[in-house]
């Protein structure tokens, strides 16, 4: 049986890059059933298209969500700066799939505010060059980092990321990623949102802080499908951090049919009605 959810945000997958774990995203895609599914920029990765590599699955995700979204799921898909050529079309629907920048949403009378996160780094907003080329080092980093671990595993030693020992040894990484969330609930709650969801640091956390004006903010980022693979998920009246673990899905047929177990879930804390998501303001300026 699938686990029927209400919401599911998605960020940072970059379909076309050797980091993507798309065979992972796609067995989580089919052992879930959300009404609604929120990817939140940096699907594709548009500045590594030249490469000319889109193995079948990555395909088969994209199938995927397309199929969610022709049997009644609704699909806003969010863009970033590794997929901002789609912003130059703004505001577009087909059926249940919808195009945006940003979104607003409520839930149990909470404002939501979801969007990328792009628009607070530096080098991407003033200095793409340096942005690409530090996304070319990234990708060679995770690169090394899977043909690492796909040793460490024949020898029956557990994964590790080097990315992530980087960013929390490198004094200058932790402060960007503090400094990223810290903008983020600032400018949240002087728009007066309750929560905040972004991606784009790569960085799954989930977290209610109290602003510099006092008011409450709950910050959530869905983190990636490159290193962590995580997701946000809103289900029973809780937000919720999904984990992957190969060990819930077991390879039952060549087409990688699944069987679902039950996930490792992280819950921030449980609300107590959980009604239609509803309401799209997208294009409010920061």
């Amino acid at each position: 049986m699938k686990r029927e959810l209400d919401i599911v945000v998605l960020s940072d997958i970059h379909l076309g890059t050797y980091g993507c774990h798309a065979r992972e995203l796609h067995n989580y895609l089919k052992s879930i059933q959300p009404r609604t599914l929120i990817l939140n920029g940096d699907i594709f990765d548009i500045w590594y298209f030249k490469k000319s590599y889109f193995p079948k699955d990555h395909l088969e995700v994209v199938r995927r969500i397309m199929k969610m979204a022709v049997n009644g799921t609704k699909v806003y898909y969010l863009t970033g700066n590794h997929d901002d050529l789609l912003r130059k079309f703004g505001e577009m629907s087909f059926g249940l799939f919808h195009l945006r920048n940003k979104l607003v949403f409520q839930v149990d009378g909470r404002t939501h505010w979801v969007f990328h996160g792009d628009v607070f780094d530096a080098s991407v907003q003033r200095a793409r060059w340096l942005a690409k080329l530090g996304g070319e080092g990234y990708d060679m980093l995770i690169r090394i980092n899977r043909t690492i671990n796909w040793v460490r595993r024949l020898f029956g030693f557990p994964p590790v990321s080097f990315s992530a020992k980087i960013k929390k040894s490198v004094k200058g990484a932790v402060k960007y990623i503090s400094d990223f969330e810290d903008t983020a609930i600032e400018i949240a709650s002087e728009k007066d949102y309750d929560c905040v969801i972004c991606g784009h640091i790569h960085q799954p956390q989930m977290r209610e802080v109290e602003a510099k004006n006092g008011k409450k903010i709950k910050y959530l980022n869905s983190g990636d499908w490159v290193e962590h693979l995580t997701a946000l998920e809103f289900s029973k009246g809780e937000w919720s951090l999904y984990k992957y673990d190969e060990t819930e899905f077991e390879v039952v047929s060549p087409r990688l049919q699944v069987q679902e177990r039950e996930p490792k879930i992280y819950t921030l804390r449980r609300e107590e009605v959980v009604p239609e998501l509803n309401g799209v303001a997208a294009y409010d300026a920061i």
